[in-house]
């Protein structure tokens, strides 16, 4: 069933529990030291943007990627890297109940309390984008959101405290990466470089990183699936390896070998 894009946006949850499956859940530092502490999965996820120079001060959405991101050199590219981390997890989360209700439902973390609307910056919540059955959808629903904005000023606050978080934790993540000698990164757009790590590694590594044992200095290196990409970086003297779709790296293409 398709949906039209209105300018006002109704739901409401009908615990169908598919918005609890097979998710990469973006986490601010201190919620992903939570979820490692309680045992379950979280990985580092990593992409990349060319940056010759400090972008249009106008252009809302490429200042919003500078204050995410932190400033490398790839070879004498200079690049701005974006950190990320995420809950993983396989088929049902951790903490869902048989009756699909959320066991940690006081404690979730601020992804999960903002869906289905849309976490990132100059993007609407959709429902062809969101895994909610159509009945979730109704116009006899509560009001969602308006015009691309929140209808709940809670649902705001939370949004704003989300990408806060965001922009606030760019410095610890990049110390994070080099705590765990993690130096990949994907081509912004073609995919992300994925650094697995078992929960009690991940704290330590997030405890040195905080103490200030690790800086973010560090070679990086392009990761790539795609032939012409990885040709074009060798041309630019931009260290580059060709890899294959899987664990360590979540393509938007397929392999281009």
């Amino acid at each position: 069933m398709g949906f039209p894009l209105a300018m006002d946006l109704h739901f409401d949850c009908t615990q169908c529990g598919r918005c609890c499956h097979d998710l990469r859940l973006t986490l601010s530092v201190d919620e992903a030291r939570t979820w490692a502490g309680r045992g379950h999965q979280v990985d580092l996820l990593a992409e990349g943007w060319p940056w010759p120079d400090n972008g249009d001060p106008n252009d809302a959405l490429i200042q919003w990627r500078k204050a995410t991101s932190f400033e490398v050199q790839v070879g004498d590219v200079p690049f701005r890297i974006n950190l990320r981390l995420v809950a993983r997890h396989i088929g049902p989360c951790p903490h869902l109940l048989p009756d699909m209700r959320c066991g940690n439902y006081d404690e979730r973390p601020r992804i999960c309390r903002i869906y289905p609307l849309e976490s990132r910056p100059f993007e609407a919540a959709s429902p062809a984008g969101r895994k909610c059955p159509p009945e979730a959808w109704r116009n006899d629903l509560p009001l969602l959101q308006r015009d691309g904005v929140p209808a709940s000023g809670e649902a705001q606050a939370l949004l704003s405290a989300h990408r806060q978080a965001m922009i606030d934790d760019v410095a610890l993540k990049a110390r994070l990466a080099s705590a765990l000698g993690f130096a990949d990164t994907a081509f912004a757009g073609e995919g992300m470089a994925v650094c697995e790590i078992a929960p009690p590694a991940l704290l330590t590594a997030l405890e040195e990183a905080e103490l200030g044992l690790w800086d973010a200095t560090q070679h990086w290196t392009i990761v790539t699936n795609r032939q012409s990409t990885a040709k074009m970086l060798a041309d630019l003297d931009c260290p580059a390896r060709l890899v294959s779709a899987g664990s360590a790296f979540l393509p938007t293409f397929a392999d281009e070998h």
